[in-house]
């Protein structure tokens, strides 16, 4: 699944809204688990082998927690890991990875949408530890759907924290909260890909770098493409990847032996390795260190007419 997995335990489990579960995981030795910091996420390998990344909430050395959206029209992962787990089961996840380090700031505007609270809890109780100047924005379309509902609309938490249910307030103005752009703020964004579109339209005059995202929706791997060829390396057989099909799948077809699981770049899981060629990266999986050696075949393509590609070697 990653370069390092780790086995863990299912030691609590709870719903903390009619579609979203909340999982506490722990070293299934007793041992530690290794240390993670606020935006970090693990890849988990669910009942049915399906892999997918979730953002860590909190937790310590001792135990990680994550929520899982269940998603009854997705892929799968999520309702398998949802329904077929019991605190109990035996997991395999990887060490954690942070692609939404949480920067230092004067201030830090956090804004949530659904299922996109995951990270931002986490982010959110460390500055306020830190006694760091910080608001966030939750929005969610009921409060019934509202994961951690009771713990942010604590009372303490009323000039840092704004809840907002589209059914029953309509769409929230953001526009006030980013008018004025400010290079000792940070924002950070988690949520829809709507939501997200339209944060970046309101921050278009900010400075890049003090805007943030983190996306595990995946990415488009067939958007602006161009057909190439591509060359198994162990076979040598070359395949032909057309402007709707994925290097993935052209792949599959001609008999190579490729796993895979999200289909989306986010898991890691159908990593081969670069024999030649330029690769257009489109995964949000692999470190720029990396991509000069692998690439994710589920979304990614060759920059020119032809690529050759090849199993990842142990």
């Amino acid at each position: 699944m990653s370069r390092t997995d780790l086995s863990v335990r299912v030691s609590a489990k709870e719903m903390l809204t009619p579609s979203i579960c909340r999982f506490e995981l722990r070293a299934a030795d007793g041992g530690t688990l290794p240390p993670f910091t606020p935006g970090a996420h693990v890849n988990v390998r669910g009942p049915g082998g399906a892999v997918r990344s979730y953002s860590l909430t909190d937790g310590d050395e001792r135990m990680y927690a994550i929520s899982v959206a269940r998603e009854a029209a997705g892929r799968g992962g999520s309702v398998a890991l949802v329904d077929g787990t019991a605190p109990g089961d035996t997991l395999t996840v990887s060490e954690p990875r942070n692609d939404f380090e949480l920067l230092t700031a004067k201030r830090h505007l956090l804004i949530a949408g659904g299922i996109g609270i995951t990270p931002m809890r986490a982010m959110f109780h460390r500055l306020r530890a830190e006694g760091g100047s910080v608001r966030l924005l939750y929005l969610t379309r009921t409060a019934e759907e509202t994961a951690y509902l009771d713990e942010l609309r604590d009372p303490e938490l009323a000039d840092q924290v704004v809840l907002h249910h589209s059914s029953e307030a309509g769409r929230l103005d953001l526009w006030p909260y980013l008018a004025e752009p400010d290079d000792g703020a940070r924002v950070y964004c988690c949520g829809s890909r709507p939501l997200m579109e339209e944060v970046r339209a309101l921050t278009m005059h900010w400075r890049p770098s003090r805007i943030h995202f983190e996306d595990f929706s995946g990415v488009d791997a067939t958007a602006n493409a161009r057909p190439f060829r591509a060359t198994w390396a162990p076979t040598g057989r070359t395949v032909e990847v057309g402007t709707g099909r994925t290097l993935l799948d052209a792949l599959r077809g001609a008999g190579a032996d490729v796993p895979s699981s999200c289909r989306s770049g986010t898991c890691g899981t159908c990593r081969l390795r670069l024999v030649s060629g330029a690769v257009e990266h489109r995964d949000l999986y692999l470190s720029e260190d990396e991509r000069a050696s692998f690439l994710m075949p589920c979304v990614s393509r060759a920059e020119a007419d032809t690529i050759t590609v090849g199993p990842v070697e142990d």
